[in-house]
Order: structure tokens, then sequence, then C-alpha cells
């Protein structure tokens, strides 16, 4: 059924990198559902997952508030009493809904399963409807718990994750459609997260030893063969979920909600998958941070030349829940940081800032093995520039106009300490705009 406000749905991977789609360019992967909603509506190819890690991110993402004053680090749970989009969206009408992982309960790992974790209702982020899990790293052991009458009890899905999370998430939406409310829907998934396993039928199409690796990845057989073992489950991992967002498109389809909602996909960041010789995230390479960003879904975006929407715009974690309201024409309330960027989207939308830079960083490194164990802050801009630095020392220079992979590091070289300094303003300045008390290095 057509309702006079527009509904909007999310659609989450989790350690999904940006360059792995084909509507990006990736020679390995076929996504064409998410390439169709690339087509008919926006990509932001720069877009940015601003602390490349699952907790800070999904803060950001719920409030619009930067990880260093909302989610500053890995199970770290978000603050008692914050207001997240799903209140913003309920006082303007909207039923809201979350589905699947949710990882903002602060539940550690090492106090027991984080699958089995219950998060009390006080804690779901003020949605409506909440059904999912804290954590989950067994995509085909996956326990789930609240629902229609808030029970708490876990039980086990059927199955694979992806493909029972979106049964689970489809059957709300027609639940929602009978009622004829505006709604704001979440399905959120651990996939393309390690472990990376998927459906026989899905990894049968992926060999490791024919994929084309990226430039970056070293040709040290341990790291390669790592690289290519994980790349492979990824792959299946991602259309599998694509496979999924098809089956969600065509319910809206078939029941009349398609061209009443936006469907936003994204993730909250990448997957180095061997590149530099690093692995999963936290690391401000293009792997770790850069993340899908597509809004499609309502009506479709017709370019004369037929060529799909894209924008240049770094849109950063802070800038989700703004920019979602702004499709439905809600004002950005005053508790959120990020910039409302639907205009982007949606012609009749009014042009608003646009940022000349997104601001990454890394709070409170996990202390994991793997991963960079060291704070850091950094800035990629919109005109192709990334500066990373640690406390009181830079540590990366590059123009990813000319090395988009990487491989020159200009830090250190004093042909480029203009350009050095500069950003290191900027980077300062964006940690003073955002109350940020990282020490900077002084660059002469």
């Amino acid at each position: 059924m057509a309702t006079k406000m527009k509904n909007v749905i999310w659609i989450m991977g989790d350690q999904h990198r940006g360059q792995a789609l084909s509507c990006n360019g990736d020679p390995n992967v076929s996504t064409p559902n998410m390439d169709n909603l690339a087509v008919n509506g926006i990509n932001f190819h720069n877009a940015v997952g601003g602390y490349p890690l699952c907790c800070p991110y999904r803060g950001s993402m719920l409030t619009g508030l930067y990880p260093h004053k909302c989610v500053p680090g890995h199970e770290y749970p978000l603050p008692e009493g914050q207001r997240t989009i799903a209140h913003v969206f309920r006082k303007n009408g909207y039923h809201t809904a979350y589905i699947g992982k949710w990882h903002l309960d602060g539940g550690h790992g090492d106090k027991g399963r984080a699958a089995l974790h219950i998060v009390p209702p006080e804690r779901r982020g003020g949605f409506d409807y909440w059904l999912g899990y804290h954590n989950n790293n067994s995509q085909w052991d996956c326990w789930v718990h609240g629902g229609k009458n808030g029970e708490t009890e876990p039980y086990r899905l059927p199955g694979y994750e992806t493909d029972a999370l979106t049964d689970l998430f489809i059957n709300h939406l027609k639940d929602i459609a009978e009622k004829d409310d505006p709604f704001f829907a979440v399905l959120s998934v651990q996939p393309p997260h390690n472990p990376y396993a998927a459906p026989a039928e899905f990894r049968r199409r992926f060999n490791p030893a024919t994929l084309k690796m990226r430039p970056n990845v070293p040709p040290i057989p341990r790291i390669e063969n790592q690289a290519r073992l994980a790349l492979a489950g990824a792959y299946a991992m991602i259309e599998n979920l694509d496979f999924n967002i098809g089956r969600i498109m065509n319910f809206l389809l078939e029941t009349g909600l398609f061209f009443d909602t936006h469907i936003l996909y994204f993730s909250d960041h990448g997957d180095m998958h061997g590149s530099h010789g690093h692995f999963m995230k936290t690391s401000p390479y293009e792997e770790s941070i850069r993340v899908p960003f597509i809004i499609g879904g309502e009506n479709a975006i017709y370019d004369e030349l037929g060529r799909q929407g894209l924008s240049d715009i770094p849109i950063n974690h802070v800038d989700v829940a703004p920019t979602t309201l702004g499709l439905c024409g809600i004002d950005t309330p005053e508790f959120m940081e990020g910039t409302d960027l639907s205009w982007v989207r949606l012609k009749e939308r009014k042009k608003t800032y646009v940022p000349d830079s997104a601001y990454i960083q890394s709070v409170i490194p996990t202390g994991q093995d793997v991963g960079i164990g060291k704070p850091w802050r950094g800035v990629v801009t919109t005109d192709g520039w990334k500066y990373v630095c640690f406390e009181n020392a830079p540590w990366m220079l590059h123009n990813l106009n000319e090395d988009p992979y990487e491989l020159v590091n200009l830090a250190h070289y004093p042909l480029y300490w203009d350009k050095l300094r500069d950003l290191n303003e900027r980077t300062k300045q964006w940690a003073n705009q955002t109350g940020d008390t990282f020490i900077f290095p002084k660059v002469q």
C-alpha cells in the first residue's frame, strides 16, 4: 500500500568493503541487486566508515554523534538514555523496527557467548520493534531474542543467518503494510564478516586460486593464500546478501511499497583481505575505511545519457542518520553532529553544506593481535588526499588520485610537507570542532 509519508529501509552488511561490488569495479563479484539500486539511485562511491570498527560505527549511525562522544571502542555500550534516529522517527509518526545484529550493549565475549547476551528492552535504541542479537560470529548458529511480545529467551534461527533474518524482516514488513503506517525499518546482518562461511550454492562460484587480487596484496605466500581463501568466502557471502536484497525489493514491488520507500544499503567498515599485508579492519587504509553506501528505491533518477548517479562526497558514519531523516523531510535534530546529504538524492531538497573532507579515527584500540594497536586520527578529502597521524607523529600521506592502492607514502618527503602541514591543520580543526582531545604532531 502507498503511504503519504515516505518509508525508509536500512540494509546493513558487516565488514563489506566499498570496493567489493560489481558496480564499484570489483572483477570477482556480481551484485546485480545492489547495482540496480545504484543505477536508479545514488552511489556514494567515496563513502567512509570513519571509525572502521563495528561498535563505534553503529553508535554513530544511530545517533549522528562522533565515536569519542558516543561509543569510543570495541564492546562499549550505547550511553544510557542516548537518543537515536528511532526516537526522532517515532516523534514524527513512524513505526520503527530493528532486526539483526546490534552490538551496542557492551557485552564482552570473554564473559560468555555474545549471541546469548540479552539486550534489555530499555537498551534497544528506542525502536518500537526489536528482534536481534548483541553479536554472533557463527552464521549457521545464529540466535535472536526480542520480538512482538518482548520475550528475551534466545532461540536459534533455522539455516543461514542472512536468509533467516531476511525472512523475519519481510514478515515484519508484511505486518506493517497491513496497518498502512509509515515505517523506518533496519535489517542488520553479520555477513560478510568473518568467519567467511556461506551457503554452498554461493560458495561454489568462487575458486580461491582464480581470484584477481588487488595490486597492494604482497606476493608473500602466507599472506596471499590466507587472503584468497578468505576472499572466496566473503564474496560468496556478499552474493548471498545481494540475493536477499533482491527478495526484499521484490516484496516491495509486489506490495506497491517500492515507490514509497527509500532503500539504503551500507556497511560499517571494510576488510583488508591481505592488502598491505593486513587483515580485517581498524586501519586507515582504503580497504578498511571505504564502505558501500547506496540510496535507491522510491523514484528512479534518469540521466539523459543513461549514467548512474554517482557522488564523490565522502559521506561518513555521523551523516547516516541526518541524511536518512532528510529523505523523509525531517530536519536534523540539535543533538546530531552529522550533515544531511539527502539533497544529493532528492532534487527538491535544499542543498546544504558540502564537506571538504571526512574525519577518520581510531579512539580506543581493540588490543587484538590483528589490528592497529595505537590510536590514530586523519582526514580523507573530497579532492582525493588522505592524511593520518599517531599522537605526536605523522603516519600516512597519500594522493589517492594518482595512487589509489596507497603504494607510496608521501608523509616523510620534504617535497610534500606543505600538504602534510595543511592536512594536519585540517585534522586538528575537525578535532576541535568535535571536542576530540587527541594530541596532534607539530609539523614544521
